[in-house]
């Protein structure tokens, strides 16, 4: 069966990335799902003084074996100010320290969702850029805007943006 590792980019309590990695990954078929919470990977934030002094914490490797296991990866990451935000990118930054190529090539549906219209657009462009450098294998994307007007019960309500998201998820699972 195939491991899918779905995370959000965010350690909100109600993530609405969360909910939308929930979703998509749940579309896949014959996969055995692993739904990750940043809330349970605390880190401090990252510094080379700390790590010359401790080393990369335990929570950073432990996430990147979770990668590791994975045979693909549904990310959909929050958006605050145009950027990652600070958990993700604390994270990314320890993960980076112990595995430059910490994505392991593994085939990635890469989203973000927001409040705004724009749905995490920038987000998006920034991984976009910045993923394929660190081994990630990005297959599709998805963003979905004004996520209240556009989810509610644990779904996509728009059809258009349901059904391409579901063709997002089918490219994503034809590289599995």
């Amino acid at each position: 069966m195939t491991k899918i590792l779905a995370f959000a980019g965010s350690n909100s309590k109600d993530s609405i990335n969360k909910q939308l990695a929930v979703y998509a990954s749940g579309l896949i078929e014959d996969a055995d799902v692993t739904v990750l919470d940043l809330n349970d990977f605390e880190l401090p934030i990252f510094s080379k003084h700390y790590e010359k002094s401790h080393g990369v914490p335990e929570n950073a490797m432990s996430f990147l074996n979770y990668i590791k296991q994975s045979d693909g990866i549904v990310l959909s990451l929050a958006e605050n100010n145009a950027a990652y935000s600070a958990v993700f990118k604390n994270l990314f930054d320890w993960m980076s320290r112990a595995e430059a190529k910490l994505f392991y090539g593994k085939p990635m549906l890469l989203m973000a969702t927001s409040p705004g219209r724009r749905g995490g657009i920038s987000v998006l462009t920034m991984a976009k850029e910045r993923f394929p450098h660190h081994d990630a294998q990005i297959v599709a994307d998805f963003s979905l805007p004004s996520f209240e007007s556009n989810f509610s019960n644990g779904e996509i309500t728009n059809p258009d943006l349901d059904n391409e998201l579901k063709r997002k998820v089918e490219l994503f699972e034809k590289q599995l």
